[in-house]
């Protein structure tokens, strides 16, 4: 029985690396499908709070892991790789701290399959990177193995495109791009893939795939940065982008809304522009609209910081020694996700101003470790009072939407427009 026929009868091992945001919703999907997994991760936390029917992902119910575990293994031991069928990869494609692409997760889990591939496999990246990943830089690493890609093992990619949270759309409903190596990759990739999405879009290659995440967010990204570049100049003006948004949105065609904000959060939008941006470079290419957008993007929380010193020269206190309660780290809202928030950089940016700062989120009761912000792991959420100087709300949380703010006398300071209007705008 050839793979195809394996994975169409759901006889198919599959094996999916990461347990994160992306593969765990994956794990459930091929489950409910029919299929036996194996979720392999090298945090044994994780591991173990599966292997016990916990979640560690709010909106994924420690029920619904429950009810998979009779065809789901989760595991630290890779040599378990040889005895997949389909192999997918969803690791993190981070930037490093020059902005630019950190691709060690990504190579040394390849290296990893390589050490375990076998005749036969299926190995699909769905981790966010630049063109060529796929069938360049991968593909040489799974060939140590002595296998050819497209003869001895078919290699594909296929872009992650989950939104924690989102109440019209999950895993199984977002339509699936999927780009193979050679025609008999995206074959069976797209087999594989149909058994869990209602609607898989088979490109052309790998680079195609590749490119469509790419595009998707930095078109997210550039219009971002120009609501935010708006923001600044119309406050200016003594205009106020909301009430601008509100009316432009009343236009049927031509027009979609898009809102600004502290900064970028999340793993795709402020990430997956810089890796196009890179690539570009080495065919000689200056992307001059996406760095410029990527610029303006990431001076946004200095413009906060500003806005929250001025909150408090009304006050007649300075910014050193003042007590900041920052009111929300998720990256967006009603989410436990804070990969890349600008929350982090504000704390940051206010600290080194000699600010006290503390912070309240009711999906975030610990700050766990992170990349680039260690020295805030650790740090507690805490109850919202009146101590303090001044207030930062820097996620649109429900909670926070549902509160009474006005019983507070400190200053407001609202990126969200969750006030409206009754608040420092920034």
């Amino acid at each position: 029985m050839d793979l195809k026929e394996k994975i169409i009868s759901k006889q198919a091992n599959v094996g999916v690396i990461g347990l994160g945001y992306v593969g765990l919703p994956l794990i459930i999907e091929f489950v409910k499908a029919g299929f036996s997994v194996t979720g392999f991760d090298i945090d044994h936390s994780k591991v173990s709070s599966l292997k016990a029917g916990k979640s560690y992902i709010k909106h994924i119910s420690s029920d619904s892991i429950k009810l998979i575990l009779g065809r789901f293994e989760p595991s630290t031991d890779f040599s378990k790789l040889s005895d997949m069928d389909a192999v997918v990869i969803c690791v993190p494609t981070p930037l490093n701290k020059n902005r630019e692409p950190d691709m060690s997760y990504v190579f040394s889990t390849a290296e990893s399959v390589s050490k375990y591939l076998r005749r036969g496999q299926l190995v699909s990246l769905e981790s966010t990177t630049y063109p060529g990943t796929t069938d360049e830089d991968m593909r040489a690493i799974l060939e140590k193995s002595g296998f050819q890609a497209g003869i001895d093992f078919y290699l594909a990619f296929s872009p992650e495109r989950e939104d924690p949270n989102n109440k019209d759309f999950r895993t199984r409903t977002i339509p699936k791009v999927v780009g193979g190596f050679n025609g008999e990759s995206l074959e069976v990739a797209k087999a594989l893939y149909d058994q869990i999405v209602e609607r898989t879009v088979p490109v052309s290659s790998t680079r195609v795939a590749e490119a469509t995440k790419i595009l998707e967010n930095t078109f997210r990204a550039v219009n971002i940065a120009l609501v935010n570049e708006l923001k600044v100049t119309f406050m200016k003006m003594g205009i106020d982008i909301w009430e601008v948004i509100e009316a432009a949105k009343t236009k049927p065609f031509g027009y979609m809304p898009f809102y600004p904000g502290p900064g970028l959060g999340g793993h795709c939008i402020p990430i997956d522009p810089f890796y196009l941006t890179w690539k570009a470079r080495e065919y000689g290419v200056s992307t001059r609209f996406i760095e410029l957008a990527g610029q303006i993007n990431t001076s946004m929380p200095d413009f906060v910081v500003q806005r929250v010193m001025e909150a408090l020269n009304q006050s007649g206190k300075p910014l050193k020694g003042a007590k900041v309660l920052l009111l929300g780290i998720a990256y967006k809202a009603n989410v436990d996700d804070y990969r890349e928030s600008p929350s982090f950089q504000l704390m940051e940016k206010l600290e080194e101003r000699g600010a006290i700062v503390s912070y309240n989120d009711p999906y975030i009761p610990v700050i766990g470790m992170t990349r680039e912000y260690a020295a805030f792991a650790g740090k507690k959420s805490v109850a919202i009072t009146d101590d303090c100087d001044v207030m930062l709300i820097a996620t649109a949380h429900d909670d926070y939407r549902s509160s009474d703010f006005s019983k507070f006398k400190c200053p407001i300071v609202d990126t969200r427009n969750l006030l409206n209007g009754k608040a420092f705008k920034a």
